[in-house]
């Protein structure tokens, strides 16, 4: 490995290292963007439960709050749902922009590695003919293991690139796709709450 690495010229350096960062980056989605952990199951119910049973106190909102995006988005509603409809959908709107932000996080980076990677290997097959041009220059065409150096250098940055590359584009679509179902599956869940509770209906939070 080593070897092919040193092969591959010192181009294969910022590959490797994008390697690492999109690897990081698809572990940690894979992690944050689990939709047990966005959209837990029953939240909504839970919610209703505590309305019909006037449970609903600040300590209530905080819990639901810290529990999952979805309940952060809840709470926000919630909150205002006492000065109607409208404001009610303000404030889910302006907590879901937040919470998606948080969901995009970091996919801006790994579609930039998706498209740089192969780049770096072209270049590293840009340096690598160089040096094979450059050695026929120099000796001509009879040191063939120069020539067979500056061809490696090329083929393997090349070939590290697009392995790097392509797994990276596809966990990329795959996380955007991802993204997009999730927000449908939390505007779904937040209008349900607005839908219940209506325009004109109040929600009292108490005091704890």
């Amino acid at each position: 490995m080593v070897e092919l690495v040193r092969a591959g010229g010192w181009l294969m350096l910022p590959i490797i290292l994008c390697s690492i960062i999109a690897i990081a980056i698809v572990i940690e989605r894979f992690w944050t963007l689990a939709t047990t952990r966005i959209t837990p199951k029953y939240v909504l119910a839970q919610v209703w439960t505590w309305i019909k049973n006037n449970q609903l106190d600040s300590t209530k909102l905080r819990e639901l709050r810290l529990s999952s995006p979805l309940g952060q988005i809840l709470a926000a509603g919630l909150l205002s749902s006492k000065y109607g409809r409208a404001a009610m959908i303000d404030s889910i709107e302006q907590a879901a922009a937040q919470v998606i932000h948080d969901m995009e996080r970091y996919l801006n980076t790994l579609g930039t590695i998706a498209a740089i990677t192969p780049l770096l290997g072209l270049l590293g097959t840009v340096v690598g003919m160089i040096r094979v041009f450059s050695e026929i220059m120099l000796q001509g065409t009879g040191n063939a293991n120069a020539l067979a150096g500056g061809i490696s250098e090329a083929l393997i940055s090349t070939a590290a690139g697009l392995t790097v590359a392509i797994p990276t584009f596809m966990f990329h679509r795959f996380f955007i796709r991802k993204v997009d179902s999730v927000v449908l599956n939390l505007e779904q869940e937040s209008i349900k709450l607005v839908d219940a509770l209506h325009s004109d209906r109040r929600v009292d939070v108490k005091s704890s």
